[in-house]
């Protein structure tokens, strides 16, 4: 594989992989952030304005880092976090009633969306992101 399909498919599969978590923070966090605290008070989350703030960080510092390939290995970090707290409150399938079969159906594959996404996240830990990243312009720079 040539280096410039290599760089452009690197690129294409972060911004890809991180488009949900920035439209998230901006799309619908952001604007609507008193309503999803209470949302996250109502579901247990200690302290939701601090959290959810903290959240909104991460999603942001955490998305960026991957599409830049700024340190992404602490991005993907942050992600991880993220959606390791967000599953466990939000996608709890395990605490609804047995006669609620479409609400367990439907958090269950919210949870398994989850699962996929932390096995992404823990790959790029593992890999880093691939071609074309900005530690790589940095480096390079700093050794001319």
């Amino acid at each position: 594989m040539s280096n410039a399909v290599q760089g452009l498919l690197s690129v294409s599969g972060r911004v890809l992989l991180s488009a949900i978590f920035f439209l998230s923070a901006v799309g619908n966090k952001i604007p609507n952030f008193n309503a999803i605290a209470g949302y996250m008070g109502s579901e247990g989350v200690p302290a939701p304005h601090v959290m959810l703030a903290g959240a909104i960080v991460f999603l942001i510092v955490g998305s960026a880092s991957l599409v830049l390939g700024l340190r992404p290995k602490i991005g993907a970090g942050l992600l991880a976090v993220f959606l390791v707290l967000a599953t466990y409150y939000f996608h709890d399938f395990w605490n609804i009633p047995a006669e609620n079969a479409q609400q367990i159906q439907e958090q269950t594959i919210q949870f398994m969306k989850n699962s996929a996404l932390i096995g992404a996240m823990l790959l790029v830990m593992a890999n880093g992101v691939g071609a074309w990243t900005l530690d790589a312009l940095l480096a390079r720079q700093k050794a001319a």
